[in-house]
């Protein structure tokens, strides 16, 4: 299918590169310019309306504001093709998800939520993993282009705010491994226990796993080069403040890690490794 591309970050070159190689025609556009060196198989056009006339649609922008921008204050879906799907494949707040699924319904354009967990190394595999919400028809059409950036798809419901609440909830999980990590080092490396025997001991009994294998090395080594920019991480902690608001619940955990967070954030990491919180309390306890 022609399949259109909105946004050539670290994640969004990755997925064009991907869905190009699976035989899909590829438009792609990117707010900050070229993007970059060309993308084989993939044409730069010159406006995101150009993008809309394609058969689906993929916007991977960095936030609710930015696709607003690009999206709904720019009058896009008046000039969208008949037909077209619109699939944000970021982490966006729920309330900007259900916002987001009545524009389109209003306009007559098909909608989902389509978020994805992985770093720019998956990306550039192919190997995301792909979490959708919304209308089961659309998902259907959509699922060859998912199919060409994931390693897996995950359909959740039919209402796309499902989609974003699992996401955001995942990246809250995210930082309460890393968090718990750097704490569990405090007591061991007190106590004499090196940071490598410690985390083997752990990844070969009760944590194994792609996420405390990934954040533990990166730990171990002192290495926070941006996989996911810690002001992202922060933005994604304030996505989940919100939501459990909305839920008339408060979640002491999410509030100590977003404390921390920003704490990282105000030292001046938010450009590292949202992993680079560890390094914040290793720093403040050496």
């Amino acid at each position: 299918m022609q399949v259109g591309l909105i946004g050539l970050g670290a994640m969004g070159r990755g997925m064009a590169e991907n869905l190009a190689k699976a035989g899909h025609d590829v438009l792609i556009w990117n707010r900050s310019g070229d993007g970059g060196k060309p993308i084989a198989g993939a044409r730069m056009v010159d406006t995101p309306v150009e993008v809309f006339q394609s058969d689906l649609v993929l916007t991977m922008l960095s936030d609710d504001a930015a696709i607003r921008s690009v999206v709904l204050d720019a009058g896009l879906l008046a000039g969208a093709r008949a037909g077209v799907i619109h699939a944000v494949t970021a982490t966006i707040s729920v309330a900007f998800a259900e916002e987001l699924a009545a524009a389109h319904a209003a306009a007559g354009i098909g909608y989902l939520s389509a978020p994805v967990f992985g770093r720019p190394d998956a990306a550039a595999a192919g190997q995301l993993s792909v979490v959708v919400a919304g209308d089961a028809a659309a998902i259907e059409t959509a699922r060859p282009a998912f199919k060409a950036i994931s390693r897996k798809i995950w359909v959740l419901g039919e209402h796309p705010r499902q989609a974003n609440a699992a996401k955001i909830a995942g990246n809250m999980m995210i930082t309460f491994a890393i968090e718990a990590m750097a704490e569990a080092l405090v007591l061991t490396g007190d106590n004499g226990v090196t940071t490598e025997a410690f985390f083997e001991l752990m990844l070969g009994t009760l944590f194994g796993g792609r996420i405390y294998e990934t954040y533990s090395a990166s730990i171990a080594a002192g290495k926070y080069e941006p996989g996911f920019r810690m002001q992202l991480g922060l933005k994604d902690l304030r996505l989940a403040t919100e939501a459990a608001q909305a839920a008339g619940k408060r979640l002491p955990m999410l509030e100590a890690v977003r404390t921390r967070m920003s704490e990282a954030v105000d030292a001046g990491m938010g450009e590292k490794d949202w992993s680079a919180i560890a390094q914040l309390l290793l720093r403040k306890d050496d």
